[in-house]
């Protein structure tokens, strides 16, 4: 569906469409409930729409030593882009973090992951429809599934945001690397008009909202690669 929209969204942006950012967007709440014990390393797979622009967004997030493209919530014999395209899988586009809870903690990860991506929308994000473009966190454990569930209803009292989260919870059962050309795509093709109107507002966000969490110089799958 991506490149169908690309020319659509290019002329959309050239005629003044609809803004590409929200400037009056407002931090979310800390989460009452955190990770007072955390490890070393920690892992979180998220899926919030395109995984474009959600790794390129965790790749400026302090704490984090890696950030890969990926599917989750389905089996490993249909993890391929384009068969997880037709919407039938039961995967989502998805990111797996790898990151030092001693410097971002879980429900901090969680914090920005709602601010840049819309929890209200069932089954798509922004231009992407269809399941496998859902909001879906798979906790990896029970302390993250406990956290997640509690900031879930937190966010929900608070009245966060205009319309009921849809944001599903649900249990870590696998992730599988997309294929390599998806791997730092936001920061390789950051003219392309999909990823200017859909995916750098989402970094805007990350660095007005949270200064302290951003990171200028992003972590790369392939550092090497230009």
């Amino acid at each position: 569906m991506r490149p169908r929209l690309i020319p659509i969204l290019f002329a959309l942006a050239l005629a003044g469409g609809p803004a590409l950012g929200d400037e009056t967007a407002k931090p979310l709440p800390m989460p009452a409930l955190d990770d007072t014990t955390p490890a070393a390393s920690e892992t979180a797979v998220l899926a919030g729409g395109c995984f474009w622009g959600m790794q390129g967004v965790f790749q400026h997030v302090k704490g984090v030593s890696q950030v890969v493209s990926g599917y989750a919530g389905g089996q490993k014999t249909t993890a391929q882009y384009e068969t997880v395209s037709g919407g039938d899988t039961g995967h989502a586009e998805s990111i797996r973090i790898t990151f030092d809870p001693k410097q971002v903690s879980f429900g901090q990860i969680l914090r920005v992951y709602f601010s840049v991506m819309d929890p209200t929308e069932l089954d798509y994000q922004g231009p992407d429809h269809g399941s496998q473009y859902r909001s879906e966190i798979f906790a990896a454990s029970p302390t993250q599934e406990k956290i997640a569930k509690a900031y879930l209803a937190q966010l929900g009292t608070a009245h966060a945001f205009s319309a009921p989260i849809v944001t599903k919870l649900g249990k870590f059962s696998g992730f599988y690397p997309a294929e390599d050309y998806h791997q730092d795509y936001l920061i390789h093709h950051p003219d392309q008009p999909y990823i200017a109107y859909n995916d750098l507002p989402k970094l805007a966000t990350l660095k007005k909202l949270y200064p302290a969490l951003w990171r200028e110089k992003p972590v790369m799958v392939f550092p090497g690669r230009s």
